[in-house]
């Protein structure tokens, strides 16, 4: 069956959409789940699959999970997956409380979150599923900057920085208004952007637009003509018309976010990994270690539809065994 390229879903909405388009798709696609979900259900038959699984967290995952559960829910349209976005941070907040079954992340686990995970007996397991090239993007109409260098984009985004105009970053830019936008401080984004340009995670000037929502940063670059903001490189690539993506210089010359740049390690140092972390307690549930186990047998698949970058082999490997791990504890 030919599949549409799917685009990104709006994270305060994803929700409630997600629950409707899943029950919608479930009710089309039963009379072809006797076969379900391929790898995803080792476990159980998956056809005879039911219940919930609670996702939340990263807004820049989300569309990768979002994706993971419509192809699953196809296959499975007993289980309904729903996701949220409360951003990397608040999405442990959640999951180490034990309110969800999934927890998604843009950056690792922090020690106060593994902490309080440890508190409450939340035993886990961080699966790398993708790779991400966070973008720097300035609005289309640009056309004095093409690159930049880690340490611009410091003097830009430091603590402190009083930069508003492009003649600051460089005198030979031209006298334009600088507007910045970027992620919000609940955003592993926010932490990855700032620990490898600012030097310190969480160091950051506080006079621009922060969000948890990236249609937010692409609507007000694409707005404005000295734009500048910064993502994941799947919004990007869902609004490469409305914006254009800087090279980055991190000290070997100016590279483009791209797959093969990523993968091969020369996007630095904005290339990242992308995370899930299920309980072990959760996958005790059939319907989330199903789901678990297809999002992982799938991921090639589910980065590609949604606009990710896969992992290379060795990552694969790593994911695969890092999921076998987490199975073992959770018997």
């Amino acid at each position: 069956m030919a599949r549409r390229r799917r685009g990104l879903w709006s994270p305060v909405l994803i929700t409630p959409v997600l629950a409707l388009a899943l029950a919608a798709c479930g009710g089309a696609e039963a009379g072809n789940s006797a076969d379900a979900g391929g790898a995803g259900g080792s476990s159980s038959n998956p056809a005879k699959l039911s219940g919930s699984v609670k996702v939340d967290g990263s807004s820049t995952v989300a569309p990768l999970s979002t994706v993971a559960a419509e192809l699953f829910q196809e296959q499975n349209p007993g289980v309904n997956v729903t996701i949220g976005t409360s951003g990397t941070g608040g999405g442990f907040e959640k999951f180490c409380r034990g309110e969800t079954d999934i927890s998604d992340a843009s950056r690792p686990i922090k020690d106060k979150e593994k902490a309080a995970c440890e508190k409450a007996g939340i035993a886990y397991q961080e699966l790398m599923v993708s790779n991400d090239a966070l973008t720097v993007v300035v609005n289309k109409d640009n056309d004095f900057v093409d690159c930049l260098t880690v340490a611009q984009l410091k003097k830009i985004w430091e603590p402190g920085s009083k930069v508003d105009n492009w003649n600051q970053v460089d005198p030979e830019f031209p006298e334009e208004e600088l507007k910045l936008f970027g992620a919000g401080t609940d955003s592993g984004t926010f932490d990855y952007f700032t620990a490898e340009i600012n030097g310190k995670e969480d160091a950051s000037r506080t006079d621009y637009q922060a969000t948890e929502d990236d249609n937010v940063t692409v609507q007000g670059v694409s707005g404005s003509k000295g734009g500048l903001g910064y993502f994941g490189f799947s919004y990007f690539e869902e609004n490469a018309g409305k914006l254009k993506a800087l090279q980055i210089d991190g000290g070997s010359g100016c590279v483009a976010p791209s797959v093969a740049a990523v993968q091969d390690g020369s996007y630095k140092p904005l290339g990242r990994p992308l995370f899930i972390y299920p309980s072990a307690k959760a996958l005790q549930r059939p319907e989330v270690l199903g789901f678990a186990e297809y999002f992982v047998a799938n991921h090639k698949q589910i980065a590609e539809e949604s606009k990710f970058i896969p992992l290379n082999a060795t990552q694969e490997s790593e994911l695969k065994a890092a999921l076998e791990k987490l199975k073992s504890s959770a018997k």
